[in-house]
């Protein structure tokens, strides 16, 4: 989908006028007159759009603040050429010239408008503005007209090389298995975690009076309790598991 605001612009409306559509800062052209409507450069931004694109098979959104413009085209066109573009009350329809060159531009087309409000700062609708409006004061001023690059061909081009890319799968057969090393985890690289100041109890025999200085029968089990910083915790831990073993057996194991 081609997706591309159209505006026009009038210093008195009427007045020196432009027009312009702009699908990019590569992509837009713009025109205009030394008299005549805003209406009128609405509806030749829109008719120049559909001529610059006629050869491209895209779908086209043309944003546009124009509800006159919108209305015109979707809407009335239809019921005005039945009557032989005049209106309901017999008057004939302004600016016919241009509504029946749209009229003819967007045959066989695919098309979609889209109503945007204008000067908010939607970035294409403001793109256009600002270009419709230049023209506007360049022949105000007598100053050359900016006309724009006009279609870049670099957009259909890359539309069209988009839709012709396809994905490549390589055959399997093709794709040698790769030797994978396996990954040895050092102990140093797990994290403590913080705990806080654990306790651990241990269930011991045979303890040394002298050592410990417990007033116990030297035959019986003892309960000893020890206070471990989180960093004396987890070298205790994994000291243990590198012998594969509990905390506890591995102190039982130094005693």
């Amino acid at each position: 989908m081609i997706i591309a605001a159209a505006d026009g612009s009038a210093l008195g409306n009427p007045g020196p006028a432009g027009w312009a559509w702009y699908v990019d800062d590569t992509c837009w052209a713009a025109g205009g007159w030394k008299h005549a409507t805003n209406n009128q450069g609405e509806l030749k931004a829109v008719l120049e759009l559909f001529r610059a694109t006629a050869h491209v098979d895209d779908e086209l959104l043309v944003q546009c603040d124009s509800q006159y413009v919108i209305n015109s085209v979707t809407k009335w066109m239809p019921g005005w050429k039945r009557k032989g573009w005049r209106k309901a009350d017999g008057k004939a329809v302004m600016n016919v010239e241009l509504l029946q060159e749209i009229d003819e531009a967007i045959s066989g087309r695919r098309y979609r408008f889209e109503w945007v409000k204008g000067h908010i700062g939607h970035e294409l609708n403001e793109a256009a503005d600002v270009r419709a409006r230049a023209v506007a004061e360049a022949y105000q001023r007598g100053i050359a007209v900016p006309s724009g690059p006009g279609w870049n061909a670099r957009v259909e081009t890359d539309t069209a090389a988009s839709a012709a890319l396809e994905p490549v799968v390589p055959e399997p057969a093709l794709v040698e298995p790769a030797l994978v090393e396996p990954t040895v985890v050092e102990p140093a690289l797990i994290e403590p975690v913080d705990l806080g100041a654990p306790e651990i109890s241990i269930t011991a025999p045979e303890l040394d009076d002298a050592l410990f200085s417990l007033d116990e029968v030297a035959e019986a089990w003892h309960s000893i309790t020890l206070e471990l910083s989180t960093e004396e915790l987890d070298r205790l831990r994994l000291r243990a598991q590198a012998d594969g073993v509990s905390p506890e057996d591995f102190l039982r194991g130094l005693i």
